[in-house]
């Protein structure tokens, strides 16, 4: 193997891998900071799985109740109302849209990407886009000092003090040897291939099926039967459907994707991944057609978009100080050193049927040492792969909940920094004292 061109050497006192919700929001907090900050992101654009994957969604910002009257109640504060102010200003957001028991907020991809960028390079953010990670420096055999990175223009050595991996795969933590674990048993929640229909009459549409965008038994019951006459190939029947900011347009969460085998994919194996993303587009296919043929409101309806990939639910999780429990948020349990908090539902994608487990008017808290490894030093995780059992995580993993954890991983990683400790020393009530400055409101 050659490769001659020269090395482009980055030092920085924090990097970043990773530029979905948490990624952007750590690499921004922290150089507000005042820390020299560089960002690696494998796209040319920020948003992770939410721009990416195309989930659409912030979801995780609001209480969930028993009664489909309740009127939406924002639980989650802080990072995210800037962001959602700034999207706001550039028309890039709906309005609270039901989902079952609770409610989100539907973002336009494109206003993401340019939201991210201002408010990165406001803050004086290093980026450097279409950059992968390809090798963890190391040094001692403990301590994370900086990765080795790929783009068109050559390998790049970039060095930092701390590092956070906000790769969503814990790609860095298993890199680096760390210790890591994937869902029950290695098997993890399905990915989806998400799609945009434009053509929609949303006002007939939401007419006839509600205001909430989980599609009743009714659809289900159409979707089973059409799936079992063989005429379309719909292999799930619960599926969720929200008016976007766009006129006649739809974001459809609707496809289930396995393997011919019929296991569940893991978009870690590359072989799983390459089927998902085949598989993907095809099911887009089939469940518009059944939108056009059966759907009201959709007759004339194509596609707008897909996914730039499938969308990822779980893959690798970092093994940390702290694991949070499926009990923990079945059970709303609060912690001294919780730096977040969630009313998500447990919202499991197995079978033909999503499994959605709510939490009534409260909520849980995640704590800090669920971003710290049990082993490695300079590493803060930040994002999905965070240290929790496959149910909590099904509930923990959404996109508020990305930016909360940025948010507070980006002041840990600050503290260590400019107090020369390591990350897993600093105090977690610090972290949470910071954050609350910001206005997140945990107290």
């Amino acid at each position: 193997m050659l490769d001659r061109r020269p090395i482009t050497d980055i030092h920085a006192d924090l990097l970043v891998v990773g530029g979905g919700a948490a990624g952007m929001a750590a690499a921004v907090t922290a150089a507000r900071r005042g820390l020299k900050v560089t960002l690696l992101e494998r796209y040319g654009f920020c948003g992770g799985g939410a721009v990416a994957g195309l989930s659409g969604t912030i979801c995780g910002l609001f209480e969930a109740h028993e009664s489909d009257t309740a009127p939406p109640k924002k639980l989650v504060f802080g990072f995210v109302d800037e962001f959602i102010k700034r999207m706001n200003a550039k028309g890039g957001l709906t309005s609270p849209v039901r989902y079952g028991k609770t409610f989100t907020l539907v973002h336009d991809p494109l206003k993401w990407k340019g939201v991210a960028d201002d408010m990165l390079e406001e803050a004086g953010v290093h980026i450097v886009y279409h950059t992968t990670v390809t090798d963890v420096l190391m040094e001692g055999g403990e301590r994370i000092a900086g990765v080795v990175a790929y783009n068109k223009q050559g390998k790049l050595r970039v060095t930092a003090e701390v590092t956070i991996d906000a790769s969503g795969d814990g790609d860095l933590a298993a890199m680096s040897g760390l210790d890591t674990f994937m869902g029950v048993n290695g098997v993890v929640q399905n990915p989806t291939m998400i799609f945009r229909i434009l053509g929609v009459d949303v006002k007939r549409f939401l007419n006839r099926y509600g205001e909430d965008s989980v599609l009743g038994a009714d659809v289900s019951e159409a979707i089973r039967q059409s799936n079992a006459s063989g005429k379309y190939v719909l292999p799930r029947s619960k599926i969720f459907l929200f008016p976007t900011t766009r006129p006649n347009e739809l974001l459809c969460n609707s496809t289930r994707v396995i393997g011919r085998d019929g296991r569940e994919l893991n978009p870690i194996n590359s072989a799983d991944f390459t089927e998902a993303e085949i598989a993907g587009r095809k099911q887009v296919e089939e469940y518009v057609r059944f939108y056009r043929d059966q759907l009201t409101g959709c007759e004339n309806a194509f596609v707008n978009d897909t996914g730039v990939q499938v969308g990822v639910r779980q893959t690798r999780q970092v093994q940390g100080v702290t694991t949070l429990k499926n009990e923990d948020v079945v059970t709303g349990r609060k912690s001294q050193s919780g730096i977040a908090r969630s009313a998500w539902p447990i919202e499991m994608h197995s079978g033909e049927k999503p499994k959605l487990e709510w939490l009534f008017n409260d909520y849980y808290e995640i704590p800090y040492e669920c971003f710290v490894p049990v082993k490695g030093e300079s590493l803060l995780t930040a994002g999905r792969c965070l240290s929790a059992e496959s149910d909590a995580m099904a509930s923990a993993r959404v996109t508020a909940q990305c930016f909360s954890y940025g948010h507070a991983i980006g002041h840990a990683a600050s503290i260590a920094v400019l107090e020369r400790i390591a990350p897993r020393l600093v105090d977690p009530l610090a972290v949470r004292a910071a954050v609350n400055r910001d206005g997140a409101q945990l107290d």
